[in-house]
């Protein structure tokens, strides 16, 4: 089986649980607490395991793998039988160009370090961070929904009738806008396919309300 150090709340790891349950992949989670001032991250135990000391982390067999983005691939290429990129070239550079949208221009500037270090070395207000965050959420959607709107034809995910790699990675980042409150109004393509995406088993599974390391509500 393979096994998974995430955190209930890392979009990161949130996009390879969705992988994992569109591909059909049964996984064992292991929970990584990146609260600070618990920051297992950092522990010499998980340093030791990876090095980089950020999640995800996954481990299949005598393969280990740390960065999201390499996970996917590895998971693409490993167990293919349910396929997240389609089959033509030019819709896999498509669809790639859109969860790189994501992965690369929008999650890495409001990732929690980011954020922590904007709040510890400029001294920045949490009205200040809060700001940063919606800013670059607001400024990739807003390219995000220009190119689902340029679609040769509209369909129920980001590409075609079936939730593929930009549903996984779009999903946690919808996510996270709307926990930092940030509007979503001008996105309605957006919104509609987190819908669509959000009624199926392997989104609601991969929810981090529904994680084991989740905060459990009273």
């Amino acid at each position: 089986m393979l096994t998974l150090y995430g955190y209930f709340r890392s979009s990161a790891a949130y996009r390879v649980r969705i992988a994992l349950g569109l591909k059909g992949l049964a996984y064992k989670h292991m929970g990584i607490n990146l609260m600070p001032g618990i920051s297992e991250q950092k522990s010499e135990k998980y340093l030791a395991l990876n090095p980089q000391g950020r999640v995800p982390y996954l481990i299949d067999g005598d393969t280990a793998l740390s960065q999201s983005p390499a996970i996917l691939e590895y998971l693409e290429e490993a167990y293919p039988e349910i396929a997240l990129l389609p089959q033509d070239m030019h819709e896999r550079a498509h669809v790639r160009q859109l969860a790189s949208l994501i992965g690369c221009d929008i999650h890495p500037l409001n990732n929690l370090s980011v954020l922590g270090y904007l709040k510890t070395k400029f001294e920045a207000h949490e009205a200040d961070v809060t700001a940063w965050y919606s800013h670059w959420i607001l400024e990739g959607f807003t390219a995000f929904e220009a190119i689902l709107a340029s679609r040769k034809a509209m369909s129920k995910f980001c590409h075609g009738n079936r939730p593929g790699m930009a549903d996984v990675y779009l999903v946690p980042q919808v996510w996270n806008a709307r926990r930092f409150g940030v509007p979503l109004s001008a996105f309605p393509q957006i919104t509609a396919i987190d819908a669509a995406c959000n009624s199926l088993d392997a989104f609601i599974a991969a929810a981090p309300e529904n994680q084991p390391d989740a905060p459990k509500s009273k």
